[in-house]
């Protein structure tokens, strides 16, 4: 018996976006999307080893939530980590010579994919466990608040998104920190990607409340759902809630429903979802939504997202041509950058 496949119900609206933003937005989420299908092929031919979790579907949520924070600000991801990193700033061929392993690459090829990190642009680092990022983006968060209010600094609160999957939202971490958070009021937005999948496991068959955000109402923090297929709805929770944890109200926690268009990894086979479901979602695809919504709104023109598209493809090119002439750690230099005295 088929499974009836449950989506987010779409609301159209008259976002409060302007060109330049729209076409900003429009070009990260290509950047995301064509630097993942990259890492696909190179994967396939031997140019990257271990695991890799591409982000393509998920697009919608790195982007709204990333371009929503002002530079100075955190980002805390998970193992499938490359567009968050991208989106927050660390160049495409910097992540592309880290996948491949190389010296030049942002964690000098010692991470690879589940290790993106950059201290330059507050990127705090993809993490190979569930849950194992949301302390440390809480740490983040409560360094924020501590310079603000003891320290006496007079910059603007620092802000940090912590991303996690569905699946980390029933560990121990995920409600500690949330207590946490709400305790001290840190300046934290905590985000699920709720792509419906925890590796193998549905969402709906793990959870006795399948409904995540509202777990937020046990520690008194807000808690919002959004369709994560719609850039824009997300971008617009994401300034709300950026906006609330800078003037010291504290933490939200966002539930964006998505979907990841591959498998788990390049090498899950991807046979426990039906087909069904995957073009439900397929349908919804967040950069097409974006791409219409601009066209009918008289954000762009063909022509211009051609441009980005073209821009874009160029930038994959060129990141990994770098990432191939780029030289390989050399075997003396094992143990650097395992103290603090060796900063990357």
């Amino acid at each position: 018996m088929k499974e009836k496949v449950v989506l987010p119900v779409i609301h159209s609206q008259n976002y409060k976006i302007n060109k330049e933003e729209a076409l900003l937005i429009y070009q990260d989420m290509m950047l995301g999307r064509s630097f993942e299908d990259m890492c696909a092929q190179m994967y396939y031919r031997g140019k990257m080893f271990g695991f890799v979790h591409l982000y393509n579907g998920q697009e919608a949520v790195s982007t709204g939530v990333i371009k929503a924070l002002q530079e100075q600000d955190y980002a805390c991801s998970t193992y499938r980590d490359h567009v968050h990193a991208l989106s927050k700033g660390v160049p495409p061929q910097e992540v592309m010579a880290e996948l491949f392993g190389k010296e030049t690459g942002c964690s000098k090829g010692r991470g690879g994919s589940m290790h993106i990190f950059s201290a330059k642009h507050n990127f705090l680092g993809g993490f190979a466990f569930i849950g194992e990022g949301i302390p440390v983006a809480t740490g983040a968060a409560f360094q924020s608040i501590y310079s603000k209010q003891v320290l006496q600094s007079t910059e603007d609160i620092q802000v940090t998104a912590c991303f996690f999957g569905d699946g980390t939202t029933n560990n121990g971490q995920f409600f500690e920190c949330l207590n946490m958070a709400v305790l001290w009021k840190l300046p934290i937005i905590f985000v699920v990607e709720n792509n419906q999948w925890a590796i193998g496991m549905a969402h709906h068959r793990s959870a006795s409340t399948p409904e995540i955000y509202k777990k937020a109402e046990v520690f008194g923090l807000p808690g919002i759902e959004v369709d994560g297929m719609d850039v824009l709805a997300v971008r617009e929770v994401s300034l709300a809630a950026v906006k609330r944890a800078r003037l010291g109200e504290g933490p939200t926690l966002i539930e964006a429903l998505t979907y990841r268009f591959r498998g788990h990894s390049l090498a899950d086979p991807d046979e426990l979802r039906s087909r069904d479901e995957k073009a439900a979602w397929v349908a919804r695809d967040p950069i097409i939504r974006l791409k219409n919504y601009m066209l009918v709104n008289n954000l762009a023109n063909l022509e211009e997202l051609k441009d980005i598209e073209d821009i874009v493809h160029k930038q994959i090119e060129e990141s990994v041509d770098f990432a191939l002439s780029s030289p390989e750690p050399d075997i003396k230099d094992l143990r650097k950058y395992l103290f603090a005295d060796d900063k990357i």
